[in-house]
């Protein structure tokens, strides 16, 4: 059984890659290409932007909360020069929430320079989320003392028409959560498609081209816009003769990210200890990645076995001009991780590796029921001033649910009660608010909510309705008598008129009140 992700946090590693943050560190600017599909968010800016072949856009349409900021940094890169930072410390979350297509795969990027903006000696540490799933805590504190930015990624599946990523105070969180960017980057449906998404999301721990040297392999030679890190050993490298088809490997690496390889004498093993860094007890996808750089001919080939941390991975494998890929979706792994190439004895060229993946394997952390998570979107429409952490998913993580709503410990989760009382609230209530069937009680008291009450009549675990207090309008629904477990009923103080509905008037054990209207 997978450990609840709450308790994985303080075990929990992703790697903070690190990019240049100036224009100078900056590779040249890509040739005209496509734009990559997605969505490519400059937090804090005022306009579009152009950095190589993809245009970031501004992030005022894909949330309402938080201040921008600008990065007082000289030559610093366009995507880097604001931020939005969330000052609210009453908020529970601060959501961005991106349109996306239910059922499919993205790769979700959020990237972080600090950069002094609020004046402070060190960046804040908080959390991140996507959609309902508590993903990682946020320390760039290191990266931020050498100038840098971080970033962080994960291959997850969207459960509806939009997913949500969103930043949280921690209780040792200082100051204002901030971010630079966020990514949203469309998956072909065949990648990374062994893991069931509906239970798991990936976390990016490292992906490197193995054998290259420079700059990091990204956009345009990834049409995904994954980051490839170069990585060298002691081994020696070799580069690649022939022509590479990235559509003849699974997950589609870039032909660059496996020009070069890692290699080893004839009749000699390779070691390669990679990841280059140690990581903590957990499942992980593996995804490795060879080709034999020599002109492809009939004895053209190499066979070797692949172990890691002595255990079998692949036995026999053989790498040819054409390349092939081999994969763990789940494996143990913890500390410093070995591979071992061990070649075949009669193969006249000793093995290579040319490029490398790993994703921790994270448990999805729960789903609230979709008629909910609907309903309660469109009652936060509907409302013109929400509390301003009514953004994501309304009831998870637990410890960041929407202010004023409470929720079922079921699964999947349900809205069992909504408190939001004295809050200054206008507004309507939408009717699909009677789609919250799992709701206990209701209290909207001393509010300035107005329009019609709406139909209520499938909530018949309701026990308590305060809408008073309020400038509804307009006759008391007559689905009110139907709820059978309803015990108080609180409509004083409104603008409603005509008669009460006699089911309401002689329904056993109702406490109702409707001073304050004109009723008869």
């Amino acid at each position: 059984m997978p450990l609840p992700i709450a308790f994985l946090l303080p075990l929990f590693f992703l790697l903070a890659a690190t990019v240049p943050s100036s224009r100078a560190d900056a590779a040249d600017a890509a040739p005209a290409v496509p734009q990559p599909r997605g969505f490519y968010i400059n937090c804090g800016a005022d306009k579009e932007v152009q950095v190589g072949s993809i245009k970031w856009v501004p992030d005022a349409g894909f949330i309402a909360v938080g201040n921008a900021s600008a990065v007082n940094k000289p030559a610093i890169l366009p995507v880097l020069a604001t931020l939005r930072h969330f000052p609210d410390a009453t908020a529970r979350k601060y959501c961005y929430t991106v349109p996306a297509v239910k059922g499919s795969r993205y790769l979700v990027r959020t990237t972080y320079f600090y950069g002094g903006f609020d004046g402070g000696a060190e960046p804040p540490v908080f959390d991140q989320i996507v959609d309902g799933t508590l993903w990682s805590a946020v320390n760039t504190a290191d990266s931020a003392r050498r100038g840098m930015s971080t970033y962080f990624e994960m291959v997850a599946q969207a459960q509806g028409k939009s997913m949500s990523v969103c930043l949280a105070r921690r209780p040792d969180t200082r100051s204002s959560p901030f971010i630079s960017a966020l990514e949203l980057v469309d998956l072909e449906d065949s990648m990374y498609n062994t893991t069931d998404f509906d239970k798991y999301v990936l976390s990016t721990v490292t992906r490197s081209a193995l054998g290259a040297q420079g700059e990091i392999i990204s956009y345009p030679d990834d049409q995904y816009n994954r980051y490839w890190a170069p990585f060298t050993d002691g081994n020696p490298t070799t580069e690649s003769h022939s022509p590479i088809a990235p559509a003849d490997f699974w997950n589609l690496p870039p032909a660059r990210a496996l020009k070069g390889a890692i290699t080893t004498s004839r009749g000699k093993k390779l070691t390669v200890q990679w990841p280059p860094l140690e990581l903590p007890f957990a499942s992980y996808y593996v995804a490795l990645y060879f080709q034999d750089p020599r002109t492809a001919s009939p004895y053209s080939w190499r066979v070797f076995d692949v172990s890691m941390n002595g255990k079998d991975f692949f036995r026999g494998l053989n790498a040819t001009a054409a390349g092939v890929m081999v994969y763990s979706n789940t494996i143990q792994l913890a500390g410093k991780t070995e591979i071992l190439l061990t070649p075949n004895g009669t193969c006249p060229v000793g093995p290579l590796i040319n490029a490398a993946e790993i994703y921790q394997i994270v448990p999805v952390g729960g789903r609230t029921a979709t008629s909910d998570v609907g309903a309660m979107e469109d009652l936060a429409r509907s409302l013109k001033n929400p509390p301003p952490d009514w953004a994501g998913d309304p009831c998870l993580p637990r410890q960041n649910s929407w202010t004023g709503v409470g929720c079922s410990d079921d699964s999947p989760v349900r809205v069992l009660s909504l408190d939001l009382k004295n809050r200054g609230l206008s507004g309507s209530l939408p009717d699909s608010i009677g789609n919250l069937t799992g709701m206990n009680t209701i209290s909207l008291s001393g509010n300035k909510l107005s329009g019609p009450i709406p139909d209520f009549s499938s909530m018949q675990t309701l026990t308590a309705l305060h809408l008073d207090g309020n400038q509804f309008s307009g006759p008391i629904n007559p689905s009110l008598g139907n709820l059978t477990n309803l015990k108080e009923l609180f409509l004083n103080n409104n603008n409603l008129s005509g008669l009460i509905p006699p089911s309401l008037k002689i329904k056993p054990g109702l406490v109702m009140r409707t001073e304050g209207n004109k009723l008869q």
